[in-house]
């Protein structure tokens, strides 16, 4: 218990640490900002990551009062008050504002250093620090959308420190079989859309070994793609044409070096070998039906992830909970933490290959599947039951995790959701054929 208290109480200071980080250089206009569906006012953000941990830990389970007393309550319930209405709210001042996210901080490690915690109390203190984790994932977007400038984070290290290994082509071909989906109920944690784990008839398919590159999207950009309508759907279409888009949305032309991108607050010129990144699933799939291929399902992602081969072929009744095993390296399998402050190409990590030889399924950029979101059999939903059940049937699965992504709550079941006009993540693909 001792040890799993020490590293509780880590990951959350760890987690306050990246927050501050990625706040701590904006003005105070930066930190309200315009009102965008796509993003959250970074003052009113950052106190809504204290009132998770003080809501479900010290109030649900110790029941101790809220350090803002009513307040906290109107100002920063994320299911009570709609998107559009957080900008106008008696937020507190900045200095405030941090005072109350130490003090529920220290307030939160007191309970778990003198063992007030129970199981349940537990589950949620470790879900806080993952929450904040997700929401750290979102200032970087939110920094993206508004052309922030690029966050110094002391824990980079840049992305030349990982060289430039290139393009990795080609498919990998999987026999499949019955292969057992989601998380194991043993397994060390796991978020309640991921348990009801089930079993799952897998027809033979092959998937690409990397996701789809820069280079190979600009070659559908350059086709004519995005003004061909037989490669995307009705709502696609919509989407495309409401936005008036002929390409990604931050690329750039530049009629003497070609395609450029803008990250954060710079214009850099793409990279061939990197993963497309900041794309929706419209424009994924309709790349997919240009390239006479597909989006894979989830299931179908799942197994490339994780699952072992046996002698002949089959799928082995075994999974792995990463890629490349059943720990976590990511120093040397996977661009996660935000260490490499952005996308790499798509042949690094080789050491993060699955067993059937499949680069980069975790890191690097998120993967659009088919699927729309929705329950495992017998799904059941934690105490922040908002997390997963409003939003199945109105979203589309990613996997996988981005270059922005904390490894410590990624591994190979977890999954992602997001409406599929939403471009602004850290999202990409990879292919698949039956």
């Amino acid at each position: 218990m001792q040890t799993n208290t020490l590293w509780l109480v880590s990951m959350i200071r760890d987690a306050r640490i990246r927050t501050l980080e990625l706040i701590r250089d904006l003005n105070d206009d930066q930190l309200i900002g315009p009102k965008l569906n796509t993003v959250n006012p970074l003052r009113w953000e950052i106190g809504h990551v204290a009132y998770f941990y003080e809501f479900f830990v010290l109030r649900a389970h110790l029941k101790r009062d809220s350090l803002l007393g009513d307040l906290a309550d109107q100002i920063y319930d994320s299911i009570a008050i709609s998107h559009s209405d957080r900008w106008d709210l008696p937020l507190l001042g900045m200095d405030a504002t941090l005072r109350y996210m130490a003090e529920t901080k220290e307030a939160v490690i007191g309970a778990i250093e003198q063992e007030h915690l129970d199981e349940k109390a537990y589950f949620m203190a470790q879900f806080g620090v993952f929450h904040e984790d997700m929401h750290t994932e979102a200032f970087f977007w939110t920094r993206q959308t508004l052309s922030y400038p690029t966050p110094n984070l002391k824990s980079s290290i840049g992305r030349a420190s990982v060289g430039y290994p290139g393009a990795h082509p080609g498919y990998v071909n999987i026999k499949g079989g019955y292969f057992e989906i989601g998380a194991s109920k043993d397994a060390p944690f796991s978020f309640d859309n991921e348990r009801g784990n089930h079993f799952v008839d897998i027809q033979p398919f092959s998937i690409a070994k990397a996701p789809v590159t820069n280079a190979e999207f600009a070659d559908f950009v350059d086709s004519g793609g995005y003004q061909d309508n037989r490669f995307w759907t009705t709502r696609g279409i919509h989407w495309r044409d409401q936005r008036r888009l002929m390409h990604p949305g931050y690329w750039r032309k530049n009629n003497f070096y070609g395609w450029e991108v803008r990250q954060f607050d710079k214009i850099i010129p793409l990279a061939d070998n990197e993963p497309v990144i900041h794309i929706s699933w419209y424009e994924a799939n309709a790349y997919a039906l240009w390239a006479e291929a597909r989006l894979p399902s989830e299931a179908e992602w799942e197994v490339a992830a994780l699952g072992i081969p046996t002698t002949n072929g089959s799928l082995s009744p075994n999974k792995r909970r990463y890629p490349w095993g059943d720990s976590m390296n990511e120093g040397n399998h996977a661009n996660l933490d935000g260490f490499s402050m952005g996308p790499v190409d798509v042949a690094a990590f080789a050491a993060g290959d699955s067993a059937f030889g499949c680069r980069q399924m975790l890191g690097n950029v998120w993967e659009w599947c088919s699927d729309t979101f929705g329950p495992y059999p017998a799904f059941k939903a934690d105490s922040y039951q908002e997390y997963s059940q409003s939003l199945f049937g109105k979203t589309k699965v990613l996997r996988g995790g981005a270059w922005t992504t904390r490894s410590r709550m990624l591994h190979g079941t977890y999954r992602n959701y997001f409406e599929p006009e939403r471009w602004d993540i850290f999202s990409g693909f990879r292919l698949c054929k039956s």
